[in-house]
């Protein structure tokens, strides 16, 4: 429902602030520990210890103990299959956007 309302770059700008949200200041990534300390920013604030360290080896794809925008980004889809549907859909519709643009932007002789 938030994907409908937001569209494509407007989701993608609130995973953005989620992660700005959730991130330890000083090292630029969550830790479980700014994670612990943050959760109730997102409605987290009922998750236990488990679920938020389950969350984080889920999300740490280079197993650095952080996550990286781009590992919580690729998290907040994974869990949300509602959100990789639509994002198939803006995929196509920047994608057809650009073809078109291109198309536009040719002339014959």
């Amino acid at each position: 429902m938030m994907a409908n309302k937001l569209g494509g770059e407007g989701l993608i700008k609130e995973l953005c602030n989620g992660f700005e949200l959730l991130m330890d200041k000083d090292k630029g990534v969550i830790t479980l520990d700014s994670l612990r300390k943050n959760a109730a920013l997102l409605g987290l604030q009922d998750m236990k210890e488990d679920e938020l360290v389950s969350m984080m080896n889920e999300g740490d794809l280079d197993r650095d103990g952080a996550l990286t925008q781009m590992e919580f980004c690729v998290l907040m889809f994974r869990l949300s299959p509602e959100l990789m549907e639509e994002s198939w859909f803006w995929l196509e519709e920047a994608l057809q956007h650009e073809l078109d643009n291109n198309n536009n932007n040719h002339f014959s002789l």
